[in-house]
């Protein structure tokens, strides 16, 4: 386990926040790397702090450890910029699996490890907004378009999803803890480079 700040520590009242970039907090998250690194930055944008995040071929991501009741606090909140998107490749294929910003939620399958599962929140290139997949490389992971295509690039944008409904919708039936939250920016697979821009996260009753 993560030695890092209880994140019951870090809620008030109906909001549960996971990422407070904004505060220069980095407390807790942890780096996974999958192939080449994505460097990640805590840099001014404007009058605020935020989390810069540069890739050059490369696929890794940051990681939190939480404790999250879907039931009680089911939307998850973020905000995010890229300043460019990746053309050309077909997100539902191996080869075109990446994406200049995605933020992810991962899901315990308990004792049946082997079930662990995640939705991953996408700016796609050109699959429509809304629309959701399973992934090239596992059916254990759903996609979601919740940007695409370059109208909104160099924008900072605010996301609001329902993490229940939408594991109900992709998975058909109700889901297991949540473990963590994961960000990245990868472009291992298309040999691409891509930059983004992440603002704070957190969790919010409906």
């Amino acid at each position: 386990m993560l030695a890092c700040l209880p994140i019951a520590a870090w809620a008030e009242g109906q909001r549960i926040d996971v990422a407070r970039f904004s505060q220069g907090d980095l407390k807790g998250w942890q780096t996974k790397v999958f192939s080449g690194k994505t460097f990640y930055a805590l840099r001014k944008e404007g009058d605020r702090t935020v989390l810069h995040a540069d890739s050059n071929a490369a696929a890794s991501g940051l990681y939190r450890e939480t404790s999250i009741d879907l039931g009680k606090t089911p939307i998850l909140n973020w905000t995010w910029k890229v300043d460019n998107i990746l053309t050309g490749n077909d997100e539902r294929t191996k080869a075109g699996d990446d994406y200049p910003a995605r933020v992810y939620v991962v899901f315990s399958g308990g004792a049946m490890f082997w079930r662990t599962r995640a939705i991953n929140y996408v700016w796609s290139n050109k699959q429509p907004t809304g629309s959701s997949w399973f992934n090239a490389f596992t059916s254990n992971a759903g996609m979601i378009a919740v940007e695409s295509g370059v109208s909104r690039t160099g924008q900072w944008i605010q996301i609001n999803r329902d993490v229940l409904a939408d594991y109900r919708r992709i998975f058909g039936e109700e889901p297991g803890a949540v473990d963590a939250v994961a960000i990245m920016t990868d472009t291992d697979n298309t040999g691409a480079s891509a930059t983004a821009w992440y603002g704070d996260i957190w969790f919010t009753a409906k």
